[in-house]
């Protein structure tokens, strides 16, 4: 027999088909993207510049296709490993390796390999051990016998027979025993019984959480809790975290399961065909084989299961929470005053220049009465004019609001734009090794203030120098699977960083790290050449940047932008493999390339379908087109300034039926919490969202959205705010 486990090209091949059906996607689409992953591709390069490969595939359905992948290729490992493991145990044959082969799932795999899967010392192995398999496989094999053909002799007559001292079997009570426990091992290992009972589990079963006693005080935030239970189908993924948490902070206790007699009778059913006194003792061994090993087994199983739902759920939310705050809308480059506001400590101030450069900070104490706060008033408006200030950026943390209001008393030029900005994750920066070398002369205080002035500037440029997870915009985020959240923000972040676009020479190392085909080191190395040599005036000259190689330089080109330099093309999105069209475009209109660079004309009168070329089609034509008429076109929305309501900036200032100015800070799958500028964000219930029936909150709401809330109820000791958006 060949032992070898199948060609991985062939299973690949077969992997192609699998996603394929999975994503409704044609097989040459999923083939071409699994190509260009295996050559290196990104995910954002594949999806904007390998359209004709793909089929036009996006971002989402590339990464799908690219995380199907590497799921299967785990599948594919753990398969070599079980195949290897029985080839050295000479137990693989023909119709096992078929079996391994043909699984499509890993707790099939697992379910096949679990007899053979070398075990601890168990109460069925004792038994065997005691020489008391042939009684068991005897009266295994008359329970599954009709009626008619079942031996109705008595178990214990058998039994006596394998009464032996020197083994330790004492009397034929033992000897049935030690029977019934190798009985209820083969059930738990047999692989259609366990898919049964997974589907049961899946089916019928409930998640189950109690209060553990004494715990009322300490678990009160669990208290929806205290004596729940729901469906393993329907349970949400919020609920499955939270439950979950209880049960890790021993408040609750969990158990999933469905009802012990439909699991037993299924066993039943599937092993017992007739009543004798045979089949009585496999029933026995039935019911121990599921209350001792299958339910506990498949309550692991699925409890994984729910987990891993759950996870993909938050973050999922997480991710186009993110997404949402990364892409909100730049001021842009504005001479800029930024204020962290705090009480007895003063507020925090920096002038930065339209490029975002320190020119001056200072410490003012608008809130301590008498002659410091007129001082304060003095310095500010001083500042103002001194750096013919445009913008001013409010942290909205401690004292926020009573900044924003001291700041707008001061009577400044109403051309200059005061803006409260969220400073979630600032002082995680300030406080990081990249702001330390940004501003090794300066402290955190500084380096914060700073963080939120260049956050209303560019948002995205700032948020990229915070690990993500310290933004605060998803939900249990501390319990899901780390590394997959890692993943998922990883790709989010690149993906609004290379749909955006990055200056060249303006763009932080952080930055540069999130573009296609870069990562960190590879970004050190082009600022290290920058800072060397000075601007770069084109995108060719990456290539002299060191260890950036042609295949990187293929992946980045396309998201870098060199404004003013040589080529008026290194300042869009068209791809340097690109450039030969574009001039073959102006040769035909009888004009030059830059004279293409801007005019939503350009292509007025030409025929695209006379640049179709072997490895270019129509919808990179298109593509090119496009961006010519609006190169480098940010995708970003407009900025918009917006206000919270005057008179009101903490808890006590609100009035049930009040209706505020707000602006969404987070969207959970049971609501959107909301910051209506009190100090506390309050929180609109899903069911709060629209007049109509809301599945999912991003159908209504995204984070950085400004919205108009009622308020419901204002629980001052628990500070909760419960808000809604309906009209009504």
């Amino acid at each position: 027999m060949n032992n070898t486990p199948q060609n991985p090209e062939d299973r690949t091949a077969g992997h192609i088909q699998t996603i394929a059906d999975e994503l409704s996607l044609g097989p040459d689409q999923v083939r071409a993207t699994a190509m260009l992953i295996a050559e290196g591709g990104t995910v954002p390069f594949i999806s904007r510049y390998r359209k004709e490969a793909t089929g036009s595939l996006d971002e989402v359905a590339v990464t799908a296709v690219r995380d199907r992948l590497e799921q299967l290729a785990e599948l594919d490992k753990r398969r070599a490993a079980i195949i290897k493991s029985l080839v050295e145990r000479e137990l693989l044959t023909p119709d096992l390796k078929t079996r391994i082969e043909a699984a499509a799932a890993l707790n099939i795999l697992e379910d096949i390999y679990l007899p053979f899967r070398p075990k601890r010392r168990t109460r069925a192995t004792i038994a065997r051990e005691k020489g008391l398999a042939p009684l068991a496989e005897h009266l295994f094999a008359q329970a599954a016998l009709p009626a008619a053909a079942a031996d109705r002799g008595d178990p214990l007559t058998l039994a006596a027979a394998y009464v032996n001292a020197e083994k330790e079997v004492a009397t034929p009570d033992e000897a049935l025993a030690g029977a019934r426990d190798i009985v209820a091992e083969m059930i738990s290992e047999d692989q259609v019984c366990r898919a049964a009972i997974r589907r049961l589990f899946i089916e019928q079963g409930t998640v189950q959480t109690r209060l553990l006693k004494g715990k009322e005080t300490e678990g009160a935030k669990f208290r929806d809790y205290f004596d729940w239970q729901e469906p393993v189908r329907t349970a949400p993924g919020h609920r499955v975290l939270a439950m979950r948490r209880g049960e890790k902070e021993k408040i609750l206790s969990l158990k999933v399961a469905p009802p012990e007699e439909a699991a037993v009778a299924l066993i039943e059913r599937q092993f017992i065909a007739n009543n004798t006194p045979c089949a009585r003792q496999v029933a026995l061994a039935a019911a121990d084989s599921y209350r001792r090993l299958l339910s506990l087994a498949m309550e692991t199983e699925i409890r994984l299961e729910m987990k891993k739902r759950a996870d993909e759920e938050a973050i999922g939310v997480f991710a186009e929470n993110l997404r949402e705050l990364l892409l909100a809308p730049p001021l842009g480059r504005k001479r800029l005053l930024a204020l962290d506001p705090g009480f007895r400590t003063g507020c925090k101030l920096v002038v930065l220049d339209a490029q975002g450069k320190l020119l001056h900070h200072d410490t003012v104490y608008p809130h301590t009465g008498g002659a410091k706060a007129h001082q304060a008033g003095q310095t500010v408006s001083s500042l103002v004019r001194k750096y013919d200030i445009e913008a001013i950026a409010i942290g909205n943390g401690t004292a926020g609001r009573e900044t924003e209001t001291f700041v707008r008393n001061l009577q400044l030029d109403p051309a200059v734009v005061v803006v409260m900005v969220n400073e979630s994750g600032a002082s995680i920066y300030s406080a990081s090794a990249v702001a330390r070398e940004e501003f090794p002369d300066h402290d955190l205080t500084v380096r914060g203030s700073v963080s939120i002035g260049r956050r209303l500037m560019d948002p995205l440029a700032e948020l990229v120098k915070i690990d993500a997870k310290s933004i605060g915009v998803g939900q249990y985020q501390h319990d899901v699977d780390q590394r997959a959240l890692k993943r998922s923000l990883d790709d989010t972040v690149g993906s609004c960083v290379n749909a955006v676009g990055v200056d060249l020479n303006t763009a932080s190392k952080e930055l540069l790290t999130y573009v296609s085909g870069l990562g960190p080191q590879l970004a050190g190395n082009v600022i290290a050449y920058r800072n060397e040599n000075g601007a770069f005036t084109s995108r060719s000259q990456l290539k002299k940047v060191p260890r950036l190689g042609p295949k990187a330089y293929e992946q980045a080109a396309g998201f870098l932008r060199v404004n003013g330099g040589r080529n008026p093309l290194d300042a869009s999105a068209v791809h340097p493999e690109s450039y030969p069209i574009v001039k073959a475009m102006a040769r035909d209109r009888g004009c030059a390339v830059k004279e293409m660079v801007g005019n939503e004309q350009a292509a007025a009168g030409l025929r695209l379908e006379d640049y179709v070329t072997e490895t270019v089609g129509l919808p990179t034509l298109r593509a090119i087109v496009a961006e010519l008429g609006k190169p480098g076109r940010d995708p970003r929305q407009q900025f918009e300034v917006f206000s919270f309501a005057d008179g009101v900036a903490k808890m006590e200032d609100l009035q049930e039926g009040m209706r505020l100015p707000g602006i969404v800070t987070n969207v959970t799958n049971f609501g959107a919490f909301i910051d209506v500028g009190v100090h506390q964000d309050g929180l609109a219930h899903i069911s709060q969202l629209a007049d109509r029936f809301v599945r999912d909150p991003n159908e209504v709401v995204k984070v950085g959205q400004k919205v108009s809330a009622r308020v419901l109820d204002v629980d001052l000791e628990r500070k909760r705010i419960s808000l809604s958006l309906k009209e009504g």
